[in-house]
């Protein structure tokens, strides 16, 4: 049997192409099983994978499946698998452990971009009957990488201010969940109007334009004159950085969640250091925040259906990358239905 796959080949002298490709269906070995893909999200780390801004560190193929954010049924067990059941509903973690190295789905092993995917059994997680796909797919980074730099890296307390820079995939998600987790106030900071808009919606109590020549007032007003304790850089851009240091509070911190190859610059070191202000990085989620979050979902705790922008047949996927990269529509996540 074959199927389609989205995969990014690496050609000779740094070069990449993405592309469809027909290949076989993989069978599952032992502590594997075979997922029918039903829905994969389209992450900016796939859009940097394919652009050569990201490269895997560990894939020891000269191509890979991308797509890291992946849900749909088990569809056949490998030899002796226990744990797992044909026709249950689960999303796969984003990557797994192979003697104490973090493997990543869909950039140092196979993804989800495809018909089918493996997924070791321990790397399923059940969701509930009521979940969609296309909104339990991206669980798995788009909600469990902003949940796990609020909660743990962070370490967000309630009634503390929190800005949030870049209010797209991410930043979109972070501010749902400050809300839940009782940040206050919730200052969202994107340049584009319908993003602002967005935010409020989500639940920021207050959306500003970074060029908003009254910014800093504005933050110190809606503070009672501190800044912000916690403020998060989900774009990843240089000047995001610079502006949320300039309006952190006496020992805030700032945590770097979006990803650039650019240096980080701290105007006044010495205010910094007098002020005891803190520059904290953070990289994706661990296996207990998915869990976390779905059980968040299975609750009702949490409601990720307007973040869903487009559903895209796989064949589209290069379509999806381009809307992505080029914020056509302004979206939040685009998901890939095989």
């Amino acid at each position: 049997m074959s199927m389609l796959a989205g995969r990014l080949h690496f050609t000779g002298e740094g070069g990449r192409e993405f592309r469809i490709d027909e290949v076989p269906v993989p069978e599952p070995g032992p502590d594997h099983v075979l997922v029918k893909v039903e829905a994969a999200g389209v992450c900016l780390s796939d859009v940097h994978l394919i652009d050569g801004t990201l490269t895997p560190f560990l894939l020891t193929d000269d191509a890979v499946t991308l797509g890291h954010e992946t849900a749909g049924t088990v569809h056949a067990l490998g030899p002796g698998v226990t744990g797992a059941k044909v026709g249950d509903r689960v999303l796969l973690q984003a990557g797994e452990e192979r003697g104490g190295m973090t493997y990543t789905r869909g950039v140092d092993y196979d993804g989800g971009w495809a018909e089918y995917a493996l997924a070791r059994v321990d790397t399923l997680v059940p969701i509930p009957d009521d979940l969609p796909f296309e909104q339990a797919c991206f669980v798995p980074d788009a909600v469990s990488t902003p949940w796990g730099a609020i909660t743990a890296t962070a370490g967000v307390r309630p009634a503390e201010a929190a800005g949030v820079w870049g209010v797209g995939g991410l930043g979109a998600h972070g501010v749902q969940l400050l809300r839940m987790a009782g940040a206050a106030p919730i200052i969202a900071v994107d340049p584009l109007p319908a993003a602002r808009e967005r935010a409020l919606e989500f639940g920021a109590d207050l959306a500003l334009d970074p060029a908003d020549p009254a910014f800093r007032d504005r933050i110190l007003t809606a503070t009672g004159g501190l800044g912000v304790a916690a403020a998060f850089d989900f774009a990843g851009v240089p000047a995001v950085r610079e502006q949320a240091v300039s309006v952190l509070a006496p020992g805030g911190r700032l945590t770097l969640v979006g990803l650039t190859d650019k240096p980080i610059t701290i105007t006044d070191g010495t205010l910094f250091s007098f002020f005891q202000k803190k520059l904290l990085g953070h990289y994706g989620s661990t296996p207990e925040h998915v869990v976390e979050l779905v059980k968040l979902l299975r609750t009702h705790r949490l409601d990720f259906s307007r973040s869903v922008s487009a559903v895209m047949p796989l064949a589209d996927a290069a379509r999806a990358v381009h809307a992505l990269e080029t914020k056509e529509g302004d979206p939040i996540r685009i998901v890939l239905k095989p």
